[in-house]
């Protein structure tokens, strides 16, 4: 059982990484990162439910610890970017940037021609992240997310591939 206030990862700059599917035993991990991360976490059904749909759900191991996930569901030549999270003792040293690169990266490899994704704009962080990554604002979704007092809106976010370059 996890600790409160113990700290469960050195933190470094640019850490050797990996990425792998989400198997049904990273799945208690994953709750534990995603409760820690999130003031309103996805239920263990909803990741089963991801896999079992045939989503793409990664998971990023550092130091032989799962410390976040993606999910991306990919269909029609679009894709959406469902769950970014990383645990926050190793939030700030680039996994999170990582990982939605790769999920980019995935999303080309299965002929997508664009990836969309809702952010909530208090996340400044991963607002920034997305804006850096190429993305852009290309809607709101009023009250989607819940919050601690009534609801918060989302911002959609959207980027299209460009053909042949493989550095977006």
């Amino acid at each position: 059982m996890e600790a409160p206030a113990e700290r469960y990862f050195e933190t470094v700059n640019a850490p050797e990484h990996e990425f792998r599917l989400m198997q049904l035993d990273d799945i208690p991990t994953v709750l534990i990162n995603e409760r820690r991360g999130y003031t309103h976490p996805w239920s263990e059904g909803v990741f089963k439910d991801c896999m079992k749909s045939g989503y793409e759900c990664w998971v990023v191991v550092y130091l032989e610890r799962v410390i976040g996930h993606g999910i991306l569901s990919i269909a029609a030549g679009e894709s959406h970017l469902l769950n970014v999270c990383i645990h926050p003792d190793c939030q700030g040293n680039g996994f999170g940037r990582h990982l939605v690169t790769h999920i980019l990266l995935r999303a080309r490899q299965n002929q997508a021609r664009r990836i969309f994704l809702e952010v909530r704009p208090s996340n400044i962080v991963a607002c920034k992240l997305y804006e850096t990554l190429g993305f852009n604002e290309i809607g709101v979704r009023q009250d989607y997310y819940p919050a601690f007092l009534g609801r918060e809106d989302a911002l959609v976010l959207g980027k299209e591939f460009v053909p042949d370059n493989p550095e977006n």
